[in-house]
Order: structure tokens, then C-alpha cells, then sequence
């Protein structure tokens, strides 16, 4: 017996780390590939024969999803994990009973899971050796902070003739002295920085814009107890000071609604992989960012797959624009039909009213309406018909998007940041297609 599915063969496709496994996925989602496939509440499995003498086994955890399969791929999910999935998705797996290997595999993870949680609860917190620890931080934090401030001072009003000769390295040495400060958002702003000597014509322009954030940061550091309470939060996450989540749980402020899952994007930063998935809340209009991370050759989270629609209540962050939220409590992502989206000129003035209470916000998300992909002499940008337009990074790759739109006017979620737009998703008759 099949049942209906909630999943899409869509959703699956955007679970692939390429766009290559998520073709060698679909390449596997034949029926007689495969044996003894099935699924229940928890798990789909199968067996699928590849090029050993023994089938692959393949099984995955609905809930997370977690993936286990018996093929040498060091990609996660690999594409026997997405081809099973594809043939649930498509209706072609029957419901059947657990066989043993999958129930042994699923009985692990349940108790590798209880056993965190236990270590998690084991034990009460030394609250006051927390608090010691906590204060040597913020002396060492606010003694890199002041030190910042002078050594920009210094340098601002010694000038940058000369300094892309060697002024990359002087600027990664002073955020090596951040880093012993324990600033890692000084020090990340620090490197930032030194990316961008001697690249383009407008370099030293970019640089200072840089280095006058840096110093607004650092000088915001040495007087946090004067700023306003939610400003103050923004200034310590900023410098790279963590909330922890139960507290964020249990504090932050609370919003149910229908959220868009407009997009994702995935970076990587020292071998670790971090997420950034935005969400546009259909009634209250908030927008919202869900981070995840996973170290080098490890899946990043997937229960929030972009052009679906999630019944959810977010937790928010503390912070004068808030912006970054927890999935507190969920439903079933199922796919959203095209989206009503905002021109160029309101997204434009959503970020500059955000911008005013947070000015160190690195990127902004877009949902655009009535906008065509077009080329101009400077490179790729995507316009609306009176020829209002906003410039594509130099590193976007537009034929996707433009052999989806095919010239005509269509919805993307994009990224937008100073270098300008990453778009994310695009929605063609009714479909998001992730870019």
C-alpha cells in the first residue's frame, strides 16, 4: 500500500550538497533499481545495486533527515539516499514493516540522541565560576576593543599610500591579536578588511567603509553598559559573543505564522559549512534568518527546504533589528505556490530602515517581484520594466536564472549586500526553482 506523501520530488532535489548529486539522484529513482525498498512513519529504505556485488543499503531518517547508506560517498546526502527518496516522493515506495537493519540503525540514533541530552542535563552549572569566566572574557574583549580603536586611529591618519604592499598583513596580524582578545567579530571584520587591498579601482574606498564599521564596533564595545538593552545585545553579538539557545527558547520573542521558506545559501568558512536560510512570515510580513552548521563532510540541516510553506512559531534573537530565529515549534513543509513579492524601491527601503538600528547588517533578504534578468556593460543585474535595477555579485552564475525566466518578468528571494544580489530561488509558473 502507498500513502500520499507530504514531501515533493522538488524538496528532495534541494536536500543534494550540487547540483550534481541531485542529478545522479534523479539518475537512481527507478523503481528497478532498487529491492526490497519501503517506508514507514520514521524511515524510507532500500537496496540498490551499484557496481559491487553486494546492493547498497540505503535508509533515511524522515525526521531530520539522516542518511545512512553502505556506498563509499563521502557526499551527504549521497545519490542512492536522494534516488530513494525521489521514488517515495514520486508515490513508487510502498508502506511495509521496519526490516531489522533499518530498526538497529534508528534504535542508535534514538540513544546516541538520549545519551546528548542526558550529558546535556548532567550535573549542575558552577553558575559562579560561568560568571568568572564570562567577565575575563569581556575584560579581555573590551582591552582588544580599546586597543583597536587607537591602532585605526593611527593608521587612518597615517593614510593608505603604499599599503597594498604590505598592508594585508598588517591588518591580519592586528585580528590575530583580536583573536587572543577573544573578539572574533573584530578580528573576522579585521580579515575582511584585508581581502580587499588591492583589488579593484575602488579599493581603498571599500577599505575604509570597512575599517569605519570596525571602529563604530569597537568603539560601541568600550560603553556597552550606556547603549540601550536590545542595541547593547547587537553590539556582543557582533563582536561574537553567543546566546545560548535554550535561553533564546525560552526568552526571545515569539511569532507563529505561515512561513515562506524564500531561500538558502551555503558558505564555507575554515571547513566549517554554515546555512543561511531566509523566511518571510505570510501574515506578519517579518522576515527571518535560521542558521545551521556542520563541520567539513557532514550534511548541514534540510527540514526547511526553500519554495515550501512552514506552519511555525520562531523564537527571535535579541537585538535591535531582529533578524535571526529558532524554529521553536514546526509542521510539515508543503510547497508554496508563487509568492507575492515587494519592488526594488520598498526592499531598498526595508534595508535602509533595518540598516539605521543595525549598521553592521552584512545581508539583507529580498523577494522581488515583476523582475527580468539583464545584461549591462558592468555585468548581470536584475531589472523591473521602468529600468529601476539592482546589480548581481560578480560571482552569480545568471543562466539559470535566465533560461528559467526566459526573458520574461519572474519572483526571485535573493541575498542582497554591498558586492549586491545572490539570487537564491526563483518561482516559474507556480514552482520554485533553487538557484
Amino acid at each position: 500500500m502507498v500513502t500520499a506523501v507530504p514531501w515533493t520530488v522538488e524538496r528532495v532535489a534541494g536536500l543534494a550538497p550540487d547540483a550534481t548529486s541531485a542529478k545522479a539522484g534523479r539518475a537512481q529513482a527507478v523503481a528497478a533499481k532498487w529491492s526490497g525498498a519501503g517506508a514507514s512513519a520514521e524511515a524510507v529504505w532500500g537496496a540498490c545495486q551499484g557496481s559491487g556485488k553486494k546492493p547498497y543499503q540505503t535508509c533515511v531518517e524522515l525526521a531530520g533527515p539522516a542518511y545512512r547508506c553502505t556506498c563509499p560517498s563521502r557526499k551527504f546526502p549521497c545519490k542512492h539516499a536522494l534516488g530513494v527518496l525521489m521514488l517515495w516522493a514520486a508515490g513508487q515506495v510502498p508502506e511495509a514493516p521496519t526490516p531489522g537493519w533499518v530498526g538497529e540503525w534508528l534504535a542508535e540514533r534514538a540513544e546516541r540522541a538520549e545519551r546528548a541530552e542526558k550529558r546535556t542535563e548532567a550535573g549542575p552549572r558552577d553558575e559562579e565560576a560561568a560568571a568568572k569566566r564570562a567577565q575575563e572574557r569581556a575584560n579581555r574583549v573590551d582591552g582588544g576593543a580599546a586597543e583597536l580603536k587607537a591602532w585605526l586611529v593611527d593608521r587612518v591618519g597615517a593614510g593608505f599610500a603604499g599599503f597594498e604592499r604590505a598592508g594585508a598583513d598588517e591588518l591580519r596580524t592586528v585580528a590575530a591579536r583580536m583573536v587572543d582578545a577573544q573578539a572574533s567579530g573584530l578580528a573576522g571584520g579585521l580579515r575582511r578588511a584585508a581581502g580587499l587591498v588591492g583589488r579593484g579601482r575602488d579599493w581603498p574606498g571599500a577599505l575604509l567603509a570597512e575599517l569605519s564599521l570596525l571602529y563604530l564596533l569597537a568603539d560601541a564595545c568600550t560603553r556597552l553598559g550606556t547603549l540601550p538593552a536590545d542595541l547593547a545585545e547587537t553590539v556582543r553579538t557582533r563582536l561574537g559573543f553567543t546566546t545560548e539557545t535554550a535561553k533564546v527558547l525560552e526568552t526571545g520573542e515569539r511569532v507563529a505564522d505561515d512561513w515562506l521558506i524564500c531561500g538558502a545559501a551555503d558558505e564555507e568558512n575554515d571547513r566549517l559549512f554554515t546555512r543561511r536560510t531566509w523566511l518571510r512570515g505570510s501574515r506578519t510580513g517579518r522576515d527571518a534568518l535560521v542558521l545551521s552548521f556542520a563541520p567539513l563532510g557532514r550534511p548541514l540541516d534540510s527540514s526547511l527546504p526553500p519554495g515550501h510553506l512552514l506552519t511555525a512559531e520562531l523564537a527571535y534573537y535579541p537585538a535591535s533589528a531582529p533578524m535571526r530565529a529558532l524554529v521553536a515549534e514546526r509542521g510539515i513543509p508543503v510547497p508554496a505556490h508563487g509568492p507575492p513579492g515587494e519592488s526594488i524601491e520598498q526592499a531598498l527601503a526595508a534595508y535602509a530602515q533595518t540598516l539605521a538600528a543595525d549598521p553592521w547588517l552584512a545581508r539583507w533578504p529580498m523577494l522581488l517581484s515583476g523582475v527580468t534578468p539583464a545584461e549591462t556593460a558592468t555585468g548581470w543585474c536584475l531589472s523591473e520594466k521602468d529600468g529601476t535595477a539592482l546589480p548581481l555579485v560578480p560571482t552569480a552564475d545568471p543562466w539559470r536564472l535566465l533560461a528559467v525566466s526566459a526573458g520574461m518578468p519572474v519572483t526571485v528571494a535573493a541575498e542582497w549586500s554591498p558586492a549586491g544580489l545572490r539570487p537564491l530561488t526563483c518561482w516559474h509558473e507556480d514552482r520554485a526553482v533553487r538557484l
